[in-house]
């Protein structure tokens, strides 16, 4: 008689069998799985669950405002359906929720989201980018994102609270959560070049984790001379390395070659 022995394969050999890194976004975005998929490291995983924004409209600061308090209800429920495919990692996608309200805003938001989490940890943009900013030991920095001036002053108070010198804040203005993935990147470039770049800033950063800058901001850290750090960048760097994955990645910045 034949008999049928299961074949068990080893747990080193699962998909994302060093991590499973599950990112939450907003339905409007596609920069960070972009992004995300630029990097890439042996066993580890990317997967990501979406919320719904049906007021995807940020032309004006009131706009803006009304955009956040929309979303606010609807995170919950996709960290909610990550959790069901086993992640080991939970890494926001959203950033400027993370900002809101300074450094109280932001514990209170993480707060809200760890009781779903459990055991696991989560990353932010806003935490990401203070503990990428501590390693070049930066302290006067300049920050490109696309807000309008609401979003840019909440932006403006975190990192002042968070012990940084923010010497200036340049917003893109963009119109629509969706329209931040589509600004030029010859736009990006000369906005930090022209309005941000000066030797009075120790690191620029950009935050908005819909506007992408993966491919520019290495280019920008060689020709200035400094740490140029895009939000996604930081954020995927601090979720590796809260699940022990130090690989160090060539082509993506400082950040991600040298801690």
């Amino acid at each position: 008689m034949n008999v049928q022995v299961p074949i068990i394969e080893p747990q080193e050999t699962w998909i994302g069998a060093r991590g499973r890194i599950g990112v939450v976004i907003p339905s409007t975005n596609t920069a960070v799985e972009y992004d995300c998929q630029q990097i890439r490291v042996p066993g580890v995983s990317w997967h990501f669950a979406r919320f719904i924004v049906d007021m995807p409209d940020l032309s004006t600061d009131d706009a803006f405002v009304k955009f956040l308090e929309a979303i606010r209800p609807h995170i919950g429920a996709a960290v909610d359906d990550l959790m069901t495919a086993e992640m080991t990692h939970i890494m926001m996608g959203m950033s400027a929720e993370t900002f809101w309200g300074g450094i109280k805003g932001n514990a209170e938001f993480l707060e809200n989201l760890m009781n779903r989490v459990g055991n696991l940890k989560l990353t932010t943009g806003a935490n990401a980018m203070v503990d990428a900013l501590n390693c070049f030991q930066a302290k006067r920095i300049a920050v490109l994102t696309p807000y309008q001036p609401v979003g840019d002053k909440q932006v403006r108070d975190f990192f002042s609270q968070s012990g940084f010198e923010v010497v200036r804040v340049c917003g893109l203005r963009c119109a629509s959560a969706t329209s931040i993935a589509h600004t030029p990147r010859g736009r990006v470039m000369r906005t930090v070049i022209d309005e941000l770049e000066s030797d009075d800033v120790d690191a620029i950063i950009q935050v908005g984790t819909n506007l992408s800058t993966v491919e520019q901001f290495p280019a920008l850290e060689q020709m200035l001379g400094k740490p140029v750090i895009p939000i996604n960048i930081a954020t995927a760097w601090r979720a590796l390395r809260s699940i022990g994955v130090d690989d160090r990645i060539c082509g993506r910045g400082r950040l991600l070659e040298e801690f």
